[in-house]
């Protein structure tokens, strides 16, 4: 009787230790299955802000459509294409807006295509002018940059864009750059981002934040056109830098801008602040009043998700197309 007493005292502990780790398994398992059905649930909505993103990105591609269309070929601020869109959606929405890209100044456009050096004394007259625009923006910065490093900065971004490793005056090519603490070799070719700025030996964190904007990269293109009737009264400085004006002047020009824009370059190079610059051929080519580029900054959001996404447009013979894309940018 005893035996029998203590094997089933046994086999009562047996069942007990069955059940608890039967029910340690299925707290394990309940939980595993909730952390699945959130993950699936926040997959969802991650997709489904990114689709209402690509819907924002689709409807904007046909607006710009629409505006080359109906524009006639002059570009200038309107409320129906420039002002934030909000769209709001059952849980969620989406917040969008266009930019003109060349109302900004391309850092892109300081690669000069017809030269193989960036020897100071080699340079094309064409890439000498655009950097004297860019030195002069620098002047325009806040806190204001020493004239040493403004020069140091205009030839190291020369050197950074070209295609030699030929230092420039003020410059620096890899071997300024292999000597670092953390080492790194210069592009020698376009910029892909604006954050690449950073690399370039001689900007300062002090006021590089002012001078990113009003710079820009267009990615493969050293195009160098600024659309006089986009460019606003908070970029004066990229009109003034690239007109040869004073401050004053270039806020005086965009604030006394015709509603509709400029109908011609030539009706902004004929004002009297711009002819007392003395342009050179050169220069006045700078000027423009419609645009090639366009830059869709959307944020979209469903329920616990949230989406931000950068596309740039490119026109060319009419049509509208994407050349380029960033997530998470703000």
């Amino acid at each position: 009787m005893k035996l029998a007493s203590k094997q089933q005292g046994v086999a009562l502990i047996m069942v007990l230790l069955i059940v608890a780790i039967v029910s340690v398994l299925a707290t394990e398992m309940g939980a595993r299955l909730q952390l699945q059905v959130k993950r699936a649930s926040n997959i969802k909505e991650n997709n489904q802000a990114y689709w209402y993103a690509v819907g924002a990105e689709q409807f904007a591609k046909k607006s710009i459509s629409k505006l080359i269309e109906n524009s006639k070929g002059v570009i200038h601020l309107d409320p129906l294409w420039s002002d934030e869109f909000v769209f709001p959606i059952e849980g969620g929405g989406i917040e969008a807006q266009l930019f003109d890209m060349q109302a900004c100044f391309n850092l892109n456009g300081l690669k000069d295509k017809a030269s193989t050096t960036s020897n100071a004394f080699t340079r094309s007259p064409e890439l000498s002018e655009r950097l004297s625009a860019f030195y002069r923006l620098l002047e325009q910065v806040e806190p204001e940059i020493p004239s040493f490093e403004r020069e140091t900065v205009r030839d190291s971004l020369a050197d950074w864009l070209d295609s030699d490793d030929n230092m420039s005056q003020l410059g620096a090519e890899d071997s300024t750059y292999e000597s670092l603490q953390f080492p790194y070799m210069a592009a020698n070719n376009y910029m892909a981002d604006i954050s690449e700025l950073r690399l370039v030996n001689g900007v300062q964190q002090a006021w590089l934040k002012t001078l990113m904007q009003w710079v820009c990269v267009l990615p493969a293109e050293n195009i160098f056109l600024l659309n006089v009737n986009t460019v606003t009264e908070e970029n004066a400085a990229i009109l003034a830098s690239m007109a040869n004006l004073s401050i004053s002047d270039a806020k005086s020009i965009i604030a006394s801008r015709p509603p509709d824009g400029f109908q011609n370059a030539a009706d902004f190079l004929a004002l009297t602040q711009v002819t007392a610059a003395n342009l050179t051929d050169e220069q006045k080519a700078w000027f423009t009043v419609t645009t090639d580029y366009f830059m869709l900054s959307s944020k979209t959001s469903y329920n616990n998700a949230s989406f931000a996404m950068q596309t740039l447009f490119k026109v060319e013979n009419n049509q509208v197309s994407v050349k380029k894309r960033q997530f998470g940018i703000q």
